[in-house]
Formats: C-alpha cells, structure tokens, sequence
C-alpha cells in the first residue's frame, strides 16, 4: 500500500503537466506557461515576504484583491499572456478614487467597437481602400485615430492616453504605431483585437515624413483655406501635428467649432509630445460627456493609465524580482525621481542640496544624527526603502552614504536603492525603455513620492499610483529654489504647451483661469492642468 501510495504521488504532478502540455500542444507555449509560472513565484514570494513568515497561501486568499480594479478592467483575457493585468492588485494599494459607473460602461462599449472595428475586420478593410484609393472621405461604419510613436517614453505615455480619451469621445478607433521600440513593453488593453497598426497599413512609409507642412497637414490646410467648415469634399484622412511647435494653426484642433469637420474625415493621424487632456475639458462638446465620465475631474490618468499600460510579462518580471528582493519588507516606500535639464550627467551639487532641504524639510526623509556614531536601538523602528530614479548614480550615493555613515533621529531603519544608472536618456533604445518603464511603474508602487518639475516620467508614476507628489522646483542658475518644492494640486500630469486663445471671440486668453477645475500647473506657471474643483483650489 505504501509503495503504492508513493507512486500516485509522484504520478499526479505528471498527468497534470501532461494535460497542460496536451491542451496546448504548440512548442512555444511551453516556454510561455514557465515563463508565467516563474513571474508568479516572484508575485506570490514578493506577497510573502511583506505579510512576513506566515503561510503564503492563507496570505492570498486573506488579502483583498480586486484583479479588475473597480471594473476597470475587462475580464476573459488569458492570464498567462499578461500577468501583470491581473496580478497588479498585489502590489498596488487599493486606489482610493473609484471609477465612475459611466465610465465602465463606456469602456465596454469601446471595446466592442475595438472588436467590429479593429485590424481586418470588414469594416477596417472597407475603410482601409479610402487611403489605398485615395478616394475623398465618404461615410464610413468606422472611424479611426492613428497614434504615432514620437518622443520619450513619459511623453509616450501621455500622449497615447489622450489619443484614447479623444477616441473615446468621438467614437473612433486607436490604432497604435508602435516604432521600433515599443513592441515589448505594454500588453495589448482591449479584448480579442490589438490595437497595433497593422504593418501593411497603406500610409505607413508616410510617417517618416509627416511635418507641419506635409499637404494633409490640417493645420496646413486651414493655412492655405483648403479646408473650412463648408467644404464639401474632404481627404479620407488628416495628419494632426500636435507636438511642442505646433502652431496657432494646428491649435485649432482643440476648437469647438472645428471638431465639426474633423468628424467626417475617417483617418485622423495623430503625432503628439503633450498632454493635451485639460484642453479637452475646455471645448463645451465635450463637457457634458467628459463630466460624467470622471467627476473627479483629476483621476483621467489615474484610471486610464491603469486600464491601457500593463506591463509586459518581461517588464513585468523586472519589476517583480527588484519590488521582492529590495522593497517588499519595507514598512514604508519612499519614492524620489531626479531628473535635471542641465547638460552633463551630473550629480551637480545643487540638486543633491534641493532634494535634502525638500525631503527633510517635509519630513518625507528621517533626520539623521551626526552627533553620534550609534542610533538608539527598538524593536519597533520602522524599515524605510528609499527608491531613487535618476540617470546618475551620484544622488543615490549621497543619500545611502549619509544614513550609512549616521544613525536617525528616530531610530528608524533606512535603506536605499538605484535599479539603473544609464548616464544618458537612450530615446528608442529597447532595454532602455524596458528599464525606464519598470522604473516609472515602481515609483508608483511607493507610499509617498518626490519628482522633478518638468519631468514626464514622474508624471507617469503619479498618475498610476495615485499620488500627489511633492514637486522640485526647476532651478535657475544652477542654485538651489527656495522654497526647494512643493506638495502637487492633483495627480494629474500637465499640459506643457496649451494654446491660449479662446475659440469664441478669436483673441487670446488665459485658459487657466476659464473654470475651476482646470489651473496652471505647479511646476510650469503657462502649463495647465486638471484638479479636483471640490478641493477648493
């Protein structure tokens, strides 16, 4: 009996892998389920190691899980495919802004849209043969935004959540460009169809030379008066030139009236560095909509941000691995992302004086010392992780040596961490752009957070981490601001460049002060962002 005991027990494992393997029977899957399976040993270790040495199993199944974060997240995906979508809910905190019941609703119904719409259906071929014809536009089941990779990640980023959102309003499909560099970092976000471009999109050669000037340049057009809300005949698709230099021109697409004429054009082609969200709040089409879709005017991000990027199952393991063997004791995560404009590298000394007259200024760091050489010894201090994001290795060096060569007022614990130091930003450099984008999302993992002014990457890790960062200021003259920084209005990212013009009377305005819930941005007074008007800010 024992003999045979033993054989079952060695049998079953087998007939199990069997049964996984003979349901898949394509080699390479093999290769996905271990590559799956070992990802999750990293989630489930990283669970076990916060909760401490009690068992693992009974940890998962106390801990509350939302694997679909509000709603937010369609269900029926294959997990393996994307661990991250599903397993994000055991390392985030649990957001404290909901999102609204419209909003999930509209998401659904995009994603069915996404299915009748996406690449080689009848309906995207059928449109398709506009471009290949070179037909003028006619009416079409479907309507598409192609988004273009351009810029840094962070910018990226940003961009691509308000093509969405400009999508999502105007009942269009986002199809995605994704260059050379991004073809492994994000899972694909909607059900059954990708929102990859597909690589015999007629246009595609095209992209390389879109320029304000190009001939289907809407702000050119308008320039030349080849377009105006009377035409009757217009192209089957438009380039929008939305980047940094775009000009008074191609601001126009943030008008009211001329949403109008966009509308008809099946294909609108879309290149963008900005977050140009907030002006979307300011065109009175989208008013009503847009209201109900987040009535906490500044969780867009927060909740769109969430429902698009989930990181690949490789970025994913990045992120896993560093989170488990650095961070997940930790009873508090600090968060600090450096970046200057200054030429160089750095460390310059001026940063490193602003990060520490803001840190421990705000009591976002402990207060060391340097009076004595031994700290006070409790079995209660607190274990502090300090995750710093920086292109030099100098600013980590500084902060680790000063609580290595100090103990804390308080007696707490601190430990400081750099996953990369890369010198230089490497734009369209593929492991680059893994390791920024594993660092943004481990930024957002943190309990409070420190951000450079200006910088896209913090915007990014604010926003899906729901956290109101406290911001340096830009320095001028290579010397130190005072005040250092200050605590953010909102987690939302700003719009760099805005237009300030009103649509209306035609003459220039101050959008920042048109309503309540759309301000300057903290860290750039032209900018404009999106706040929470019930704050009264």
């Amino acid at each position: 009996m024992l003999k045979v005991l033993v054989a079952s027990l060695v049998a079953f494992p087998l007939l199990v892998t069997l049964t996984l393997v003979l349901q898949n029977p394509p080699a390479n899957r093999i290769g996905e389920v271990l590559e799956a399976s070992a990802l999750e040993n990293a989630a489930h270790n990283a669970t076990s190691l916060h909760a401490g040495s009690e068992d693992v199993s009974s940890q998962l199944t106390d801990m509350p899980k939302d694997k679909l974060l509000g709603g937010l997240l369609a269900s029926g995906f294959d997990e393996g495919s994307c661990l991250s979508r599903y397993q994000s809910s055991l390392f985030q905190k649990p957001s404290l802004h909901k999102p609204s019941s419209y909003l999930l609703s509209r998401l659904r119904s995009y994603e069915d849209l996404h299915k009748r719409c996406g690449p080689y259906t009848k309906s995207y071929n059928r449109t398709q043969k506009l471009l290949k014809s070179h037909l003028s536009a006619s009416s079409t089941e479907c309507k598409y935004v192609v988004w273009i990779s351009y810029s840094g990640l962070g910018n990226r980023v940003l961009t691509l959540t308000s093509a969405f959102l400009y999508a999502l309003l105007t009942n269009r499909v986002l199809l995605v460009d994704q260059g050379k560099d991004m073809a492994d970092l994000f899972c694909e976000p909607f059900p059954e169809k990708s929102w990859v471009l597909p690589v015999d999109f007629p246009l595609k050669e095209t992209f390389k030379i879109l320029s304000q000037k190009f001939p289907h340049s809407y702000g050119n057009m308008l320039k030349k008066n080849i377009l105006n809300t009377s035409t009757v005949s217009l192209p089957s698709y438009l380039y929008l030139h939305l980047a940094h230099d775009y000009d008074d021109h191609d601001k126009l697409f943030l008008c009211d009236q001329d949403q109008t004429l966009l509308s008809r054009v099946p294909w609108l082609i879309m290149k963008s560095d900005l977050y140009f969200v907030p002006s979307l709040f300011l065109m009175p089409s989208f008013e009503q909509e847009l209201s109900k879709l987040f009535p906490q005017k500044d969780t867009v991000f927060h909740h769109l941000g969430r429902y698009l990027f989930h990181p690949s199952n490789h970025v994913w393991g990045l992120i896993t691995r560093y989170y488990q063997a650095y961070l997940a004791k930790a009873d508090e995560r600090i968060g600090i992302q450096i970046r200057n404009f200054d030429t160089g590298p750095g460390p310059f000394q001026y940063v490193m004086d602003q990060v520490l007259a803001c840190t421990l200024k705000y009591k976002v760091l402990p207060q060391v010392d340097r009076k004595r050489t031994i700290g006070t010894q409790s079995e209660k201090a607190n274990l502090k992780a300090i995750l710093i994001t920086s292109l030099s290795s100098g600013y980590f060096e500084n902060v680790r040596n000063m609580y290595w060569e100090h103990p804390t007022v308080n007696g707490d614990v601190v430990e400081v961490f750099q996953p990369s130091q890369e010198q230089f930003q490497h734009t369209e450099n593929r492991l680059h752009n893994s390791k920024a984008w594993a660092e943004m999302y481990l930024l957002s993992l943190t309990d409070v957070l420190v951000t450079s002014a200006w910088s896209t990457f913090g915007y990014v890790a604010q926003g899906l981490g729901g956290l109101k960062p406290w911001i340096l200021y830009k320095s001028d003259n290579q010397t130190t601001p005072n005040p250092p920084c200050r605590q953010a209005m909102s987690m939302e990212p700003c719009f760099h460049a805005p237009p300030f013009y009103d649509c209306k009377t035609k003459k220039g305005m101050d959008n920042g002060a048109l309503v309540p819930h759309v301000r300057h941005c903290e860290d750039m007074s032209w900018g404009l962002k999106l706040v929470d008007n019930h704050d009264g800010l």
